[in-house]
């Protein structure tokens, strides 16, 4: 499958807006580096737009406030730049930052409120059932699991009360045949089979007011009954067309409907079923594509801060270094699949990968350029030598198809690629032998060699910039380029960029070795 576009020449990315309760984790990390990977690889060619956020509104958020003895405003506020600082240590650079407290979002939610209740897609009604506090969940009493929330395993409470109503049995039918015409546009595959069960099933109309809580966007004065706040799940959802300046903002004329809207497994029946009902219901098109991925897990349990298994993921760039934090995330299983985390896992794959593999590859280079050249990119003597040729000609088709696997979000299969390259480079090193080239005055022959080591960090760099942006700088410096990095694929990348008569900077290691795990 070819990249999802817009439309437009343009991209959107999302990540879920990450519930203020507590201290990101982990699996916050995992997310949002995934979206920093397609906005860096998009910015390269197209108009991008990259949001993340936080939900800031619910009874988990007042009750956290409470206990702490904060107004709901002031617990968020007060962990805002936890999660902000989090995002800048791994090096996430998005494009905006939504708050579900900011007035620019609490006014499209009423107008989206006012303009279903125009159309007749929501009604006044009275709610009686199973509700989870901690996931803002209803639930039927057939779906509990031994009379408990089947997500968090907590218990229910019963709750009666006079609400609006969303209309989301309306669009069953709709939802159905939208699956069937689209069968990518919810990934992986085992998501999308979840939901469409759920649609053979029925959808129930869906409460979307609150008369019991007052931390919340007010339901419109206008409703003229059953007053209190909008339901958090249908106020977060909005978050997406809210940064845009919806209805008629120009970022919303350029960038909906999303390109890929990233989010936990664990939330898609929000972001599959009712998210596109509620945009239809406002006259607007599904994105593009929403992807659901797996869990980061500890002995098989879901990492979460409500278990007790939360992993810091600030100990971990520290320790680690955020880049190589980034490339594990990334390597160490398919997107979408659950997979396991150990501190074994990342040094194993530090050492190997990055130390051993990339690292060693630049060191070695650039030792030898400045031993035999003074450090100096040499002259190509692909005229005498056209057997060197053979790395622009066999990897001529790279780049394109990382940047494909990239969009196609197979981050595995597109580091994979690149670590062709890798090794291919390393090989040469040793089956051509400079040190012998050299001494046996094999000159032109050693330049190629020489220029060709070059040339693929040169690669190298452009192609993990995406993935380990710091690291990335790192090789281009080293490698002596005053450029832009992020230069588009599709024009730096063709073999023999790199200008003879560069002066090399060779420096530190890239990934020093790290004999055991830290403690």
């Amino acid at each position: 499958m070819e990249r999802p576009l817009s439309g437009h020449d343009s991209f959107y990315v999302t990540t879920p807006i990450y519930y203020i309760s507590g201290n990101p984790h982990i699996g916050h990390a995992y997310t949002t580096i995934v979206a920093d990977v397609l906005a860096r690889t998009a910015r390269t060619e197209q108009r991008t737009y990259f949001l993340t956020g936080t939900d800031e509104h619910g009874q988990k958020v007042a009750d956290a406030a409470a206990a702490a003895g904060k107004s709901p405003l002031q617990w968020c506020d007060d962990l805002l730049p936890r999660w902000k600082s989090l995002f800048e240590l791994y090096q996430v650079e998005y494009d905006d930052f939504i708050r579900t407290t900011q007035p620019r979002h609490e006014t499209v939610v009423q107008a989206v409120f006012e303009k279903l209740r125009e159309n007749g897609d929501i009604y006044l009604g009275k709610y009686e059932g199973w509700y989870c506090v901690h996931d803002e969940t209803f639930w039927l009493e057939s779906k509990l699991v031994d009379g408990k929330c089947p997500t968090c395993g907590r218990p229910v409470q019963w709750l009666s009360e006079d609400d609006w109503f969303f209309k989301l049995s309306k669009y069953n039918d709709r939802l159905k045949q939208y699956f069937v015409e689209h069968p990518d546009w919810v990934r992986p595959r085992a998501v999308y089979n979840e939901m469409m069960a759920l649609l053979e099933e029925g959808l129930d109309d869906l409460s979307i007011t609150r008369t019991n809580l007052e931390w919340g966007i007010p339901v419109p004065a206008s409703a003229g009954a059953a007053h209190g706040v909008i339901y958090v799940w249908f106020d977060a959802l909005l978050n997406y067309i809210s940064a845009l300046g919806w209805p008629a903002g120009p970022k919303m004329q350029t960038f909906w409907p999303a390109s890929v809207q990233l989010i936990g497994k664990e939330i898609a029946r929000f972001h599959t079923l009712i998210w596109p009902a509620i945009l239809w219901g406002i006259g607007e098109p599904a994105p593009h594509m929403v992807f659901a991925h797996g869990w980061i897990t500890v002995e098989g349990q879901k990492i979460g801060k409500s278990l007790g298994n939360a992993v810091d993921p600030f100990e971990l760039a520290h320790r680690f270094g955020s880049d190589a934090m980034r490339y594990f995330l990334l390597r160490e299983a398919p997107f979408g699949s659950d997979f396991s985390y150990s501190e074994e896992k990342i040094v194993q794959r530090y050492n190997s990968d990055l130390g051993n593999d990339l690292g060693n590859l630049l060191r070695r280079s650039l030792a030898m350029l400045e031993k035999y050249r003074n450090g100096l990119v040499p002259q190509p003597p692909y005229d005498e030598a056209e057997r060197n040729r053979v790395f622009g000609e066999q990897f001529a088709d790279l780049p394109r198809r990382v940047r494909t696997l990239i969009f196609n979000l197979q981050f595995r299969d597109a580091l994979e690629a690149i670590w062709e390259l890798v090794s291919a480079l390393n090989r040469a090193i040793d089956d051509r032998k400079p040190w012998t080239l050299y001494k046996e005055g094999r000159a032109n022959e050693l330049d190629a060699l020489l220029y060709d080591l070059c040339e693929g960090l040169r690669w190298l760099a452009m192609l993990i910039a995406p993935f380990m942006p710091a690291r990335a700088r790192t090789i281009w410096h080293q490698l002596g380029l005053n450029t832009a990095i992020d230069a588009a694929w599709s024009e730096a990348l063709v073999w023999g960029g790199i200008a003879a008569g560069t002066q090399t900077q060779p420096g530190e290691a890239l990934f020093p070795r790290i004999e055991q795990v830290p403690t």
